[in-house]
């Protein structure tokens, strides 16, 4: 498992969070990309995708905090619906917001090929809406 930072805009998640640019431009450190997630097809061990992502939901806010100072308060992460159902997502407990337009990041001049992609998010506290749509976050740490 690998987190790096959010997509800076999404649609549908930011619909699905309920923030405006300016919220979304300062808050986004505050949710967590799980950007790479491997299990090789020969470990056949049962549930261990969805325990593995459990144990990351319960774990990361207080390691996150140890080493960065401050907790995150969302994960989110795309799935290929033309090679995975994300059925270890849902198993997880983590909810399927919607899908990407599958432009990929949109640059002047550039062309990018890619398709959309299913976008499932994992709340870490329950009232991170309003946390990340609230005026006591500040920098990267709570206040």
């Amino acid at each position: 498992i690998v987190l790096s930072g959010a997509a800076k805009a999404l649609t549908v998640r930011d619909r699905s969070i309920g923030w405006n640019d300016r919220q979304r431009l300062a808050h986004l450190p505050w949710v967590l990309n799980n950007s790479r997630y491997l299990i090789f097809p020969w470990v056949q061990v049962a549930n261990l995708a969805s325990h593995a992502l459990g144990q990351l939901a319960r774990r990361v806010a207080e390691d996150w905090a140890g080493r960065w100072g401050y907790r995150p308060l969302l994960l989110e992460t795309f799935v290929d619906p033309a090679h995975f159902r994300g059925s270890c997502y849902r198993a997880a407990g983590w909810a399927l917001v919607g899908r990407t337009s599958g432009e990929g990041l949109v640059r002047p001049r550039k062309q990018y090929q890619t398709s959309p992609k299913l976008i499932f998010a994992k709340p870490l506290q329950a009232d991170f809406r309003a946390l990340l749509c609230s005026t006591r976050l500040k920098g990267t740490t709570e206040l």
